[in-house]
């Protein structure tokens, strides 16, 4: 299928061939029939991508900032991945659309395969042949409305959430600053709601426009004509409440909004315009500022827009998705009219075009739409769904699949392409001799096409059977988010192929028992967990120079952690597991490794809102490790710190930029080759994998070892829940 696609990097805009995106469960797949060109937020968007680097740092002094800490925490050619990673990457436009629906996903019975439906938000509703929705950011259209009216429905919903936030009442007067597409939907919602509208915008054609449909007066700002006209309706008292749906840098539309607004008025800022609010002036009126966040309650709330929990009705009256269904029912009796915004309909195979023409300013337009091709007519028997998910058939018996020789290079497949997998898998792998990126398989389209352009894969793909039943795939890396990874894991087992899968393994006890008994149903051993640490240049230096133990052994690791950033997936602990056991294996599997031995006995206790851990694991010989897992450091602070202690030496690792170890009054430095450079052992573990792939040789971790470090991760939540020692059974 054909999709819209931007590199932020070069500023290149793009119709890009990608896969079809995976129908998963809770949404449905649909075909665009209409998309609508938000013709301010997607012109900011694309007008910030021709700027110099200096220019978007200067528009995005907030990514700046985390650039920064990223620097602080991870080192400079880590976060320069990580950074160019984004940065050179399409990305995808579009937020609102009108389409059919093609196929249903399980959970899925308010809408069938061929029901037209409304669709929102900017990584579903995008300008492409083909979107997977989930539940929560779609609506039925009515019966009647023209599709190209539908488009409209995301839009609308942002402009009904600000005039929600504006509490507007019968008979009161309003203004509404910036008459573009969102400030012309205000002013019909205001109008259908009993409120006189002044509008004010610099475009005489704008104010027209917005007269034409309801407004009372509208005039440049910079004129008198609007501040005569609130005068002369409100009897000099000033409007009830003002609408920003201006954009800019000019501090004018806050500053006009104090002058024009009453005492104890309300201002609500829907659009992104400068906010310099002029203290006296809000002071002196008692202003109240409101802000209007997008479409509605669940916005940015991945428990309401991906899994589809609504919000009660009784509590939360105008969500998302009942915004988008008031809408679409306003259009369709009439009481709000899109069809004067329409100033052009492109054909999507124009969109590269029409983006320029409204970049340059050749195409004047309000609200711009992109129609699509109507799919050709099938004959004969019926094609199959774009995604088929039948079950991989196991092998029986139990029977041993040995490990075998192969010829070079290994093909490699992968499952997920995300910021992980593209900044600290894929960049070692590319250039290896020996290793063929063969396919990468992810449930997004665009992130795929992403994966293929940058690292070389041969193929794209949503459809993973396909990759499990290629004999050609040598072995399978599975890099998807943590709630998926034991069952993507089993599935690839029980196909016969090598894994190597990031951490965590599993989530639960009966995830890792599932993965187990796919061991033992295939035969097929050969897994590696994503535990990186132990194979660091640096520490396995400094392990090397503190030489063997004969007694027990102290460590104490600090992890400082930080804080996560508002929306982080990591944070999704309903479905994806606390933070500490998505990513508390690389610290258990480092101590254990450091002792050569697996842990018997783990104790958890938790501070800060069970943020903060302390862990103890008890190891067979009596030696201790102690894991303080924190998440209140201070960001300057080092991520990683570890003490080992036996036998009258020391050693000390410094954030994996430095080591050093004490051994009879002496102090010998270990510092990693790039000052400040932080080599967690990535490239070092995934060379390992691969020649264990090739030769046939055992994996660089033993089974029994990746799983003991799987059940002490899952111990500390059984521990924390029961405030005693959890016992661990004997792996090794």
């Amino acid at each position: 299928m054909k999709q819209v696609v931007q590199n932020y990097k070069s500023g290149e805009l793009a119709v890009l061939d990608v896969p079809v995106p995976g129908c998963k469960p809770g949404g449905v797949l649909v075909r665009s029939a209409y998309s609508l060109i938000s013709t301010g937020t997607e012109l900011m968007k694309v007008s910030e991508a021709g700027m110099s680097m200096l220019g978007k740092a200067r528009s995005r002094p907030d990514q700046v900032a985390k650039v920064m800490q990223s620097v602080a925490t991870n080192g400079v050619p880590a976060t320069y991945r990580k950074l160019m990673g984004k940065l050179d990457s399409y990305t995808p436009l579009g937020y609102s659309l009108c389409g059919v629906v093609e196929q249903v996903g399980a959970g899925i019975d308010d809408v069938k395969v061929g029901d037209l439906v409304a669709c929102a938000g900017n990584e579903h509703a995008l300008h492409a042949e083909l979107n997977w929705v989930p539940k929560n950011l779609y609506a039925r259209v009515p019966d009647g409305l023209a599709p190209r009216h539908a488009a409209f429905g995301t839009v609308g919903s942002i402009a009904m959430q600000g005039v929600r936030q504006g509490e507007s009442r019968l008979g009161e007067v309003a203004l509404v600053i910036g008459l573009g597409l969102i400030g012309q939907l205000v002013v019909q919602l205001l109008t259908a709601s009993g409120v006189r509208v002044v509008g004010a915008d610099p475009d005489p054609v704008r104010c027209d426009l917005a007269e034409r449909l309801g407004a009372v007066a509208c005039g440049d700002p910079a004129s008198a004509a609007v501040e005569t006209a609130v005068a002369e309706l409100t009897g000099g008292h000033g409007v009830d409440q003002v609408y920003l749906a201006a954009g800019g840098g000019s501090n004018q539309p806050v500053e006009l909004a104090a002058r024009l607004c009453r005492d104890r008025g309300r201002v609500v800022d829907i659009g992104k315009c400068r906010l310099d609010l002029p203290w006296n002036a809000y002071y002196e009126k008692e202003l109240d500022v409101r802000f209007s966040r997008s479409y509605g309650p669940g916005r940015y709330d991945p428990e309401y827009e991906l899994e589809g929990r609504d919000y009660p009705i009784g509590y939360v009256r105008w969500t998302e998705r009942r915004n988008l269904a008031c809408f679409l029912d306003l259009l369709a009796h009439g009481n709000v009219d899109v069809e004067p915004l329409v100033s052009h309909i492109a054909d999507f195979d124009d969109a590269v075009e029409t983006y320029q023409r409204l970049k340059d300013g050749d195409l004047k337009a309000v609200a711009v739409l992109f129609r699509y091709p109507e799919p050709a007519q099938e004959t004969g028997e019926a094609a199959a769904p774009a995604v088929a998910v039948p079950a991989v058939k196991p092998r029986g018996g139990g029977a041993s699949s040995p490990a075998r020789a192969l010829p070079t290079p290994v093909r490699l497949a992968f499952v997920g392409a995300g910021n992980y997998a593209t900044s600290m898998l894929l960049p070692h792998l590319a250039p290896r001799d020996g290793v063929v990126l063969s396919t990468v398989v992810t449930t997004t389209a665009l992130s795929a096409a992403n994966a293929q352009r940058k690292f070389g894969f041969a193929e794209a793909t949503t459809d993973l059977d396909a990759v499990l039943g290629d004999p050609s795939i040598d072995a399978v890396f599975v890099v998807t988010r943590h709630s998926s990874h034991a069952e993507l894991t089993r599935r690839a087992l029980l196909a016969g192929k090598p894994v190597f899968v990031e951490k965590p393994l599993a989530l639960t006890e009966d995830e890792l028992t599932g993965v187990l008994a796919a061991v033992e149903e295939s035969g097929n051993d050969r897994l590696q967990v994503g535990f990186n640490r132990r194979f660091a240049p640096l520490l396995q230096e400094a392990r090397k120079r503190f030489g063997a133990r004969t007694g027990p052994a102290n460590l104490r690791y600090l992890v400082n952690a930080g804080r996560l950033a508002h929306g982080s997936w990591y944070l999704q602990q309903g479905t994806e597991g606390s933070r500490f056991a998505g990513e508390g294996g690389h610290f258990i599997d480092t101590a254990s490794w450091l002792l050569d031995s697996d842990p018997v006995s783990v104790y958890a206790v938790a501070t800060s809102g069970n943020e903060d851990l302390q862990i103890v694991l008890r190891y067979p010989d009596g030696s201790a490790a102690t894991i303080s897992y924190v998440t209140t450091g201070p960001a300057g602070f080092p991520k990683e710190t570890l003490d080992l202690v036996a036998d009258g030496k020391a050693l000390r690792l410094d954030d994996f930029v430095r080591a050093a170890v004490y051994d009879g009054g002496r102090k010998r430095w270990i510092s990693s080759r790039l000052p400040k450079a932080r080599d967690k052992g990535q490239s070092a573990e995934l060379a390992a994998f691969i020649k264990a792939v090739r030769t046939g040789g055992p994996m660089p971790v033993p089974l029994e070892s990746l799983v003991a470090t799987t059940a002490a991760t899952l111990a500390v939540r059984t521990g924390l829940a029961g405030g005693a020692p959890v016992t661990l059974a004997r792996a090794r």
